[in-house]
């Protein structure tokens, strides 16, 4: 465990949920020891220079598992296909109670989005209009 703001998070949840959420932060800390963690938004959030607003990513219980957050997964390449859209720029990997969680895998979405911190920061702007756009054309109906 990575100290007082993952135990918090994890006794205000429900308990089946604690074996995914212990490997997702493991996986998380293990890929980059140097997030700063807090609860925010009833979410774990692993930032950056303690910038909350732009964090890389975060961790929840949910109904039927756990989930790991990305703020902007919209930047990352999602090699497995696993992440589902959110808002305009955030993705969720979904677990759900019982998954093997590969730490390998997580920890490379990981380091790609701490990797892309530094642009999504210099160009949140672009980055959010583009992605609001991709959104917009996708409903669009065809023909």
């Amino acid at each position: 465990m990575t100290g007082s703001a993952f135990e918090t998070y994890l006794a205000d949840v429900d308990a089946e949920a604690a074996p995914a959420l212990t490997a997702l932060d493991a996986a998380i800390t293990d890929a980059h020891p140097g997030f700063d963690i807090a609860v925010k938004y009833k979410i774990l959030m692993y930032a950056l220079n303690r910038d909350w607003r732009h964090w890389v990513c975060a961790i929840n219980a949910t109904k039927n598992g756990a989930c790991l957050r990305f703020l902007y997964g919209v930047m990352l390449e999602d090699p497995r296909g696993v992440l589902r859209p959110g808002t305009s720029t955030l993705k969720t990997w979904d677990f759900k109670r019982g998954d093997d969680i590969d730490p390998a895998a997580v920890g490379a979405y990981v380091r790609e989005a701490v990797g892309r911190y530094a642009d999504y920061r210099a160009n949140a702007r672009e980055v959010t209009e583009a992605a609001r756009a991709a959104a917009q054309q996708a409903k669009r109906p065809k023909g």
